[in-house]
């Protein structure tokens, strides 16, 4: 089992420094297995050499993390003092790399191997006790080394994957932010627009199918022609301006007191209009501004699918029952071909955000009609106007 994240030359380097650092081991264990003995057997010398060579080309295979050659290496030991290097560096490696059951099977084969090589090469110098003890302690610490290692990794790594979860996170939440603010531009867009827009396409379509108008109707519809697409221009200007300068402040937003000056646009663009509003004064500013923007929008909405027919508006209520904006109008008398838009869609969103209720459909006297209800906290006074 190789390392997930180890390119093949990290795995030469790596190999090249354990083999190297082991070959020192192993060169001092026998220089000192010589300084201690120095009437040791040609077979014995010739056996530690050979076990150090042996544990030395293992070693790439234990960077590798195979587990038979790990076991192998750590047995080892039982043979010449000159396994002891190799051995102890696998059982470092096993600890860092491995499973602790492994690990622990790694370093019981060390422990006994040693135990073993008491047979071969006892030390009359210290007694086979003491012996057990430093060998159980010495595996036991190198074990600790190469787990307290793996664990710092495991730490390091958690430590990655969080900032790196939480710099993912940030981007998510910059690009649900952008989106958002998008979709507010669109939306202020079309509601700002479409109703200039809609009034400025009714007096051209009049100049259109109206040859024989007189001149003064024609400077007429032309003027408001003009005007419309300049009040059109300014606030198209004024909404790039806002999305491009966050410091920008938007102009007066619309509120309840407007929707009579827009529906007199209407009247004066040649709608049939009759309204009636019954509001309590001081609204929330959002609450005028969207209960404007559903105005506007139905306004919009029956000029475009219902040119000429009559309009009814009411606007109503109060502190304790909430704001009513009703529009209604007959269907036309042929079927209307006109593609759907999205302004009733993001109306409903509109009003969602404020709390409030939206519908929209053919009601039981046959006309289209819509509807949104909306919250109004507070105690205000009343003001009547039926136009």
């Amino acid at each position: 089992m190789t390392h997930p994240h180890r390119s093949q030359a990290t795995y030469r380097l790596l190999s090249l420094g354990v083999v190297i650092a082991v070959a020192i081991q192993v060169a001092l264990t026998a220089f000192g297995q010589l300084s201690a003995t120095p009437a040791i057997s040609t077979t014995a010398l010739v056996l530690d050499i050979v076990v150090g060579v042996a544990g030395c080309a293992a070693m790439p295979f234990v960077v590798r993390l195979l587990r038979v050659p790990m076991y192998l290496v750590a047995a080892l030991s039982m043979v010449a003092p000159t396994g002891t290097p190799p051995a102890a560096v696998t059982v470092v490696i096993a600890g860092r790399t491995q499973p602790f059951r492994v690990a622990l099977g790694i370093t019981v084969t060390s422990f006994v191997a040693h135990l073993l090589r008491w047979i071969w090469f006892p030390i009359t110098a210290l007694p086979f006790g003491w012996w057990v003890v430093i060998d159980f302690a010495a595996n036991a610490a190198l074990l600790g080394w190469g787990a307290n290692g793996r664990w710092r990794a495991e730490v390091l790594a958690s430590y990655r994957e969080r900032a790196h979860r939480a710099e993912t996170d940030g981007a998510r939440r910059v690009a649900e932010a952008q989106s958002l603010e998008r979709s507010r531009i669109t939306r202020e867009i079309h509601d700002v627009l479409g109703h200039r827009l809609s009034l400025v396409a009714t007096y051209a379509g009049a100049l259109e199918f109206r040859p024989d108008a007189s001149p003064e109707q024609v400077a007429q519809a032309a003027a408001v022609v003009r005007a419309g697409l300049h009040q059109a221009l300014e606030e198209l200007r004024e909404v790039i301006r806002v999305a491009n300068d966050e410091s920008s402040s938007w102009r007066p937003q619309p509120t309840l007191a407007d929707i009579d000056q827009l529906v007199a646009e209407a009247r004066n663009a040649g709608d049939d209009i009759a309204s009636r509003i019954t509001v309590a004064t001081g609204a929330p500013t959002g609450l005028g501004r969207t209960a404007y923007r559903i105005v506007q929008e139905a306004l919009t909405n029956a000029r475009k699918h219902a040119s000429g027919e009559p309009v009814e508006v009411v606007v109503e209520g109060g502190p304790e029952s909430g704001l009513e904006v009703t529009v209604r109008n007959p269907l036309p008398p042929r079927p209307d071909t006109t593609p759907p838009g999205v302004g009733l869609i993001g109306l409903a969103e509109r009003v969602g955000l404020a709390g409030g209720t939206f519908r929209h459909g053919i009601g039981t006297d046959g006309n289209f009609e819509l509807q949104a209800s909306l919250p109004w906290p507070g105690e205000q006074t009343v003001a009547n106007t039926d136009r």
